[in-house]
């Protein structure tokens, strides 16, 4: 059966590397920022790159916010890619600025406490046992390109609901959140449209469970 996922186009994001790494795994990309095509689709992915303010502006423009959480409230998936990742948290600090993110996730995403920034490269993911995102993928590396990341991830449940699976990596000594998945939300800091065939892996389990 084909899964339909909508690549969401709001101004940021490396969306036809994108569109051809979801292909390779077998889903049928629509690129587009359509309300209905977003929240109709089997999977949406947020790709994004650059500023975190600047993306939540694109974002804001395309009702990107209200997609996101319309989904999620019908258990529907949904991806974030390195700044669609980050736009998920609550708040974006960059440059002394503050900026309200879409507010998922409790957590700011601030500089990276590196002396060598951005951190551009491979790096391996520390990931939980009962990882999903990760499912066959134990010392693989993937490919990072930023200079912010959130440095924790405290989401209380209410014992209902299962708490978030957090991946970490570390750049230099600074240890930061890599992945996260949590019911229908999943998110990367790295680009796993960039991470050759660890990537596709990764991709490909989301795909399967859509």
């Amino acid at each position: 059966m084909t899964v339909a996922v909508t690549l969401l186009d709001y101004g940021s994001g490396n969306l036809r590397s994108a569109q051809r790494a979801l292909e390779r795994v077998g889903a049928e990309v629509t690129i587009s920022a359509d309300f209905a095509a977003a929240c109709n689709a089997d999977g949406l992915v947020v790709p994004g790159v650059g500023a975190f303010a600047a993306c939540m502006a694109g974002l804001n423009r395309v009702r990107g916010p209200a997609m996101i959480g319309r989904r999620l409230a019908g258990g529907r998936p949904v991806l974030g890619i390195c700044v669609g990742h980050q736009v998920l948290f609550e708040t974006g600090v960059e440059h002394g600025v503050e900026s309200a993110g879409c507010g998922e996730w409790p957590g700011t995403v601030e500089l990276l406490q590196a002396k060598v920034l951005p951190h551009v490269g491979w790096n391996t993911v520390e990931a939980p046992a009962e990882t999903q995102m990760f499912r066959g993928l134990a010392d693989e590396h993937f490919y990072f390109v930023h200079s912010y990341a959130a440095h924790r991830l405290d989401l209380v449940t209410d014992g209902r609901t299962r708490a978030p699976t957090v991946s970490w990596t570390t750049h230099e000594q600074d240890t930061f959140v890599a992945a996260v998945e949590n019911g229908p939300l999943w998110a990367t800091q790295f680009h796993p449209e960039k991470s050759g065939d660890a990537g596709a892996a990764l991709l490909s389990n989301w795909v399967g469970q859509l």
